[in-house]
């Protein structure tokens, strides 16, 4: 499971009606729904993903955010709506994250951090956009559309009075503690656990 998912499980209560966003295969939902018995949906576009869903059992349904947004759900129709690795996908990052406090009482947000100083160096130093394991895609192909960092989030959170109320670091393959020292620069990837 990826390192965001096991952090970001901590603030899942058990029980809860969980919506998750762009879920993917449905790894995640799947893992609630087993270890925390999480009631709740799906939201994903792309068909092969689907399948895999339906597969492992997951309810997904079949919704463009971009397109639809979050229309079809009633205010706090769920206690936590989930987005990982997903919203800097998005047309309009900061309409979506309105939509997502509106349907749930919590959300969680994981992104990659497009601050994190391999992506400055890699920039730097070889004047083309970087590519990793972390950002896997080349410019032309990429569906991150808003790059972002930590700093740029909070600006954000602070403008639209979003509590921040759990906010955590986390890196794949390098040190921790230097990550939670300065975020913004050794951070790889963030996961913000917000309310109203």
């Amino acid at each position: 499971m990826r390192i965001d998912f096991n952090h970001l499980q901590q603030w899942i209560h058990q029980d809860s009606r969980v919506l998750d966003l762009g879920c993917g295969d449905g790894t995640l939902l799947k893992y609630l729904m087993d270890s925390k018995q999480v009631k709740g949906y799906g939201l994903e576009i792309d068909p092969t993903q689907i399948e895999l869903c339906i597969g492992r059992g997951v309810n997904v349904i079949n919704q463009d955010l971009d397109d639809r947004g979050l229309g079809n759900f009633d205010d706090d129709s769920f206690d936590t709506v989930l987005m990982t690795q997903a919203l800097q996908t998005m047309y309009a990052p900061d309409k979506v994250l309105d939509e997502m406090l509106r349907v749930g009482k919590e959300c969680i947000i994981t992104f990659p951090n497009f601050g994190h100083y391999k992506a400055r160096f890699h920039l730097a130093f070889r004047g083309r956009m970087p590519v990793s394991d972390l950002l896997p895609y080349e410019w032309y192909n990429t569906p991150n559309i808003h790059f972002c960092t930590f700093k740029d989030f909070e600006v954000l959170c602070r403008e639209k009075h979003i509590n921040v109320l759990n906010r955590q670091v986390v890196n794949e393959h390098t040190n921790q503690t230097l990550g939670r020292l300065n975020p913004n620069l050794f951070g790889e990837t963030a996961i913000y656990h917000l309310s109203k």
